[in-house]
């Protein structure tokens, strides 16, 4: 009797023991999760066809906008840029009162380049709109999230924070 249930109990710890060795750790997966990201991400600014989408706007001046509840976008393409940002800042001149204040362009880019850091992709892009030539310098860092900063002649320069998706998931809706 007592030699049944010794080999029981340890039958029962082995069977135990096997499924917590199979299973993946929280840090485990947490990490697995975090070099897909990277790879998704990678293959994004290696692509050069993104869209980046802010979630706080940051004027030279002023206090952070939530942009969460305004529609904003720019598609980015090796071929052409379009920008939907809204604009909080000053405005110099070549902007008239009472017309839309935002930054919306689009034009084929004069310069495209991306850069690998340590930390993030360096993109500057400089587009020629209708009535202003604008410098987007785009950091993203490796897991999405992304910093958008844009200067032109006209206007101060406004920042933005954001993430980066691929370019389908954003006209599909």
């Amino acid at each position: 009797m007592k030699i049944k249930r010794t080999i029981s109990v340890i039958f029962l710890s082995l069977i135990m023991a096997a499924g917590y060795c199979q299973e993946k750790s929280k840090k485990q997966l947490r990490e697995e999760r975090k070099i897909e990201k990277q790879k998704q991400t990678a293959a994004l600014v290696d692509s050069k066809e993104f869209i980046f989408v802010g979630r706080t706007a940051l004027p030279q001046g002023f206090r952070t906008m939530d942009l969460t509840t305004n529609p904003n976008y720019v598609q980015f393409r090796p071929d052409n840029i379009k920008s939907e940002m809204p604009f909080f800042g000053r405005a110099f001149s070549g902007v008239g009162y009472g017309s839309d204040v935002g930054l919306h362009f689009e034009g084929t880019p004069k310069e495209f380049s991306v850069e690998k850091g340590k930390k993030s992709y360096q993109i500057k892009v400089v587009v020629r709109g209708e009535k202003d030539t604008y410098t987007l310098l785009l950091s993203v860092f490796f897991e999405g999230s992304a910093t958008l900063s844009i200067s032109s002649n006209n206007r101060s320069t406004i920042s933005y924070n954001g993430d980066i998706t691929a370019i389908e998931k954003i006209e599909a809706k």
